[in-house]
């Protein structure tokens, strides 16, 4: 499936019927269940982020045991990979609860309501600018459903490879590969007014600054690139939530 999301609902392939017809509780919400099922499969699997799959891509994201695993089981939310109804409902009534005008695309305005305000405007203004991921939408600033996905999976877990990524270009403000101090501070700077209007107590810039090299020691120092991330994926979140995410920030 490709292209952007319309309110008719899209062609279905035999075997999306197939999975459909054969699991009775997809039948009320059965196309946009069927599209965040793709944008999860291609989230995972697309390493090549040119919209198609390769056999080695198959083989390695584990989508036909995911398949296999549908056969034998009645209640879809079971199969967690990709295909769990329950996921699906979250996203997409998380998405329609921001979309207020119910025009399928959220403006930046929007996005800054998810979770409870708790992320920094600089960051959703990278969102927007799309340095994560170009926005597959079609209409100038504005975020589809499908970016939506991408940006929600990302979110909510940070440490697999394709959200480490994603948050890494964003944070990235000059593209050299490195998220340097500089980088850094300018979406710190706004989580720090953030804590001082909520009074909750700041923990200024240089102490964080030694925490995360500590946490993830960066082969060069003043310098963490998305190899250093990734070898302390476990870890790695908390920067990117230390930087735009209050909630996540004030919990850890």
């Amino acid at each position: 499936h490709k292209g952007t999301r319309t309110r008719a609902d899209p062609p279905l392939s035999s075997s999306n019927l197939s999975i459909l017809s054969s699991h009775t509780l997809l039948s009320f919400f059965f196309s946009s269940y069927a599209e965040t099922v793709i944008y999860r499969i291609f989230y995972a699997m697309d390493r090549s982020g040119l919209g198609r799959l390769t056999l080695a891509d198959l083989r390695r994201g584990g989508l036909l045991d995911a398949l296999a695993a549908l056969d034998a089981e009645d209640d879809v939310n079971r199969v967690l990979q990709y295909f769990s109804y329950e996921h699906f409902y979250v996203i997409y009534c998380k998405f329609w609860e921001l979309d207020t005008d119910h025009d399928f695309l959220l403006s930046k305005e929007d996005l800054l309501r998810y979770g409870n305000h708790c992320l920094t405007y600089r960051i959703v203004d990278r969102v927007f600018a799309q340095a994560g991921r170009p926005f597959a939408s079609g209409v100038p600033g504005r975020m589809g459903y499908e970016d939506f996905v991408w940006f929600i999976l990302s979110e909510e877990d940070k440490a697999t490879d394709v959200a480490l990524g994603y948050w890494f270009r964003c944070v990235d403000l000059d593209g050299d590969g490195t998220l340097s101090p500089q980088d850094m501070l300018h979406f710190y700077e706004e989580q720090l007014h953030r804590m001082e209007c909520l009074a909750h107590e700041p923990v200024s810039w240089g102490d964080v600054l030694c925490q995360l090299h500590d946490m993830l020691a960066p082969a060069d120092e003043g310098a963490f690139t998305l190899r250093d991330l990734r070898r302390h994926r476990g870890l790695a979140g908390t920067l990117f939530n230390i930087l735009f995410n209050l909630n996540k920030f004030v919990a850890f």
